[in-house]
């Protein structure tokens, strides 16, 4: 019964703490954050071979332009 009277009146001053659930959004940016910055790490080598390829075409289609 103390218990109970208890729960009741804590229940009160605290605003739907247990209802809440805007964590949640926090936690899954950190998870796809994790996620990505692990793909980026794994396929480093094959990243920067792809961005160098694409800035060489845009250096290469730019002279052509000048």
């Amino acid at each position: 019964m103390m218990r109970k009277l208890f729960c009741m009146e804590y229940e009160e001053e605290m605003p739907d703490f247990w209802r809440e659930e805007t964590a949640v959004g926090v936690v899954e940016i950190i998870l796809i954050l994790v996620v990505l910055i692990s793909l980026v790490l794994i396929f480093k080598k094959q990243l920067t071979s792809l961005v160098k390829g694409i800035f060489a075409q845009i250096n290469s289609s730019a002279s052509d332009i000048y």
